[in-house]
């Protein structure tokens, strides 16, 4: 088995095909068929990654990423969400979500942001720097932890490369498609609606040493800078 996937989705006749799929390519999957059975299941079973639809019956998928975040901060977890809802993506992404996927979605698409997520969070090669510095913060981006001083914040695997990616290109712009493509492995508007909210959560992470600052260059970028 290639990995533990937890399958949260109501719609009958799209899970047996998703899960058909999904263990054909080798993952070990457990299913709910709504959110009060996945409450419970979250907590007697661990997961590699999370794939949870919005909208379920009794408890909505919102409130089981919640639960899921209360003791389990790095384990990615994926949204399945109506086309038409933005709104729903947004608040995703700022309940901890990694990512999101739009319905209808093909197999092929699923896998492969499936694949992209467990190999960013389980890959990680010795040339590399477990600890990066940024002014008076420390990155461990293996462990997936941002320290300062005393105090030490839980980051998702998507939250430690973006913050990677900016401590290696301090003081310099990086091209608002390049840091699409490089995390989320496509350049999409909606997707940069997505990148938008993680930087909103970095800025936060970041505010107790005001010498760091990153910067929106309008129609380009972003600039991490160390004043």
């Amino acid at each position: 088995m290639k990995a533990h996937l937890l399958y949260v989705e109501d719609d009958e006749s799209l899970s047996f095909v998703t899960r058909d799929n999904l263990e054909l390519q080798g993952y070990k999957i457990t299913y709910c068929e709504n959110g009060k059975e996945a409450m419970t299941v979250i907590k007697q079973q661990s997961f590699d990654l999370c794939i949870l639809d919005v909208m379920l019956p009794d408890v909505d998928g919102f409130t089981i990423a919640e639960e899921i975040r209360r003791f389990d901060t790095q384990v990615p977890i994926l949204f399945l969400t109506a086309k038409s809802m933005k709104e729903d993506r947004i608040k995703g992404l700022k309940l901890g979500a990694d990512d999101y996927i739009t319905k209808p979605f093909s197999i092929e698409e699923l896998i492969l942001k499936i694949e992209i997520f467990l190999r960013r969070s389980k890959v990680s090669t010795p040339s590399v720097p477990t600890y990066l510095t940024v002014g008076n913060y420390l990155l461990d981006h293996k462990n997936l932890s941002l320290k300062f001083g005393e105090q030490s914040k839980n980051l998702t695997q998507k939250e430690a490369d973006l913050l990677k990616m900016f401590i290696e290109n301090k003081n310099e712009v990086i091209k608002r498609s390049n840091i699409l493509e490089a995390l989320w492995g496509e350049d999409d508007y909606f997707l940069g609606r997505s990148l938008d909210v993680f930087i909103s959560r970095l800025r936060k992470y970041l505010s107790q040493d005001p010498r760091i600052k990153i910067e929106n260059i309008h129609s380009v970028g972003f600039k991490m800078k160390i004043e």
